[in-house]
């Protein structure tokens, strides 16, 4: 039977770490970190997922704002509420939710958030010193991966990763950070897709998986070496009359099959989700510190 990686219980204890640290600002007489995330439209998933970052904002004392807008919203409006929040120095840290209606362009969007507020990670600045190694913010979701590793005591020196998937939301950034120098790096790292052959011969050689493909149950126990670690990103909603929602939530993992074969796997829900709301909320404490630095430099 295979470890689970209960990213619930590794989120807690960062988040009380940063509840912390939030008191012990408070108490110096500084303002909490403040995170805003934008939400256009009503995509269920969405909706969700930034409740779940307000509320957890909420529950380690800091400051977390909704700004929503219809469908309907312009490319234009979106920018220039970026902007006014990129000039307000109340405000530490800015999400724009993806996926955004086809008529606004996400690279424009991404790239109108000033770097230093860019607490996704998504920035090409803070994506360019991540690929150099340079301090900077990390994507949150790889990042959140690297703290359940750590927390685990999970060791990848000399580990080779097999990451399936190439976005640049996970897939590049994870394989940058895992192949880099430091406490969850020095792996030797494949990077797999749609256009790689025989993709099983190489997940099979893996000690380490990152599945961040985005296709339901894709990995599956023949393709994983026995002992391996297993790290599930999919977040797939498919559809479940026996649900009361009318759906479940589906990794890219097909955990009954994999569990058995794996040394340690992440779990959908419950594993990846909350790491990744816990590197966002490291990386808005991260910039409101930096903040506080050049304040008082």
């Amino acid at each position: 039977m295979a470890q689970i990686l209960d990213g619930r219980e590794v989120s807690a204890a960062i988040k009380e770490q940063l509840k912390r640290e939030v008191s012990a600002m408070v108490d110096q007489g500084l303002r909490p970190p403040h995170l805003v995330a934008i939400l256009v439209g009503n995509d269920g998933g969405s909706m969700t997922y930034v409740s779940a970052k307000e509320k957890a904002c909420h529950e380690i004392g800091f400051l977390g704002s909704v700004i929503r807008y219809e469908n309907t919203v312009t490319e234009q409006e979106l920018l220039n509420k970026i902007d006014e929040i990129n000039r307000n120095d109340q405000i530490d840290g800015l999400i724009v939710q993806l996926p955004l209606p086809k008529h606004i362009d996400e690279n424009r969007v991404t790239l109108a958030i000033a770097p230093h507020k860019d607490v996704d990670g998504f920035h090409d600045v803070n994506m360019g010193r991540l690929a150099k190694g340079a301090d900077g913010v990390k994507p949150a979701t790889p990042y959140g991966i690297t703290l359940i590793l750590k927390h685990y005591g999970i060791t990848t020196e000399g580990k080779h990763v097999v990451v399936v998937g190439r976005s640049n939301i996970v897939g590049r950034p994870m394989s940058i950070m895992l192949s880099g120098p430091g406490e969850t790096g020095n792996a030797t790292v494949t990077v797999t897709h749609s256009k790689t052959k025989d993709l099983a011969s190489w997940t099979r050689s893996a000690d380490i998986i990152v599945a961040a493909i985005g296709r339901p149950g894709f990995i599956t126990g023949d393709m994983v070496k026995p002992g391996a670690v297993v790290i599930d990103v999919g977040t797939t909603r498919v559809d479940d009359d026996s649900k009361k929602a009318g759906w479940r939530l589906s990794g890219d993992v097909d955990f009954a099959s994999v569990e058995p074969v794996a040394g340690a796997i992440t779990p959908v829900p419950g594993g990846v989700g909350p790491m990744t709301i816990a590197g966002l909320l490291a990386n808005t404490m991260l910039a409101r510190k930096a903040q506080i630095h050049a304040q008082t430099a």
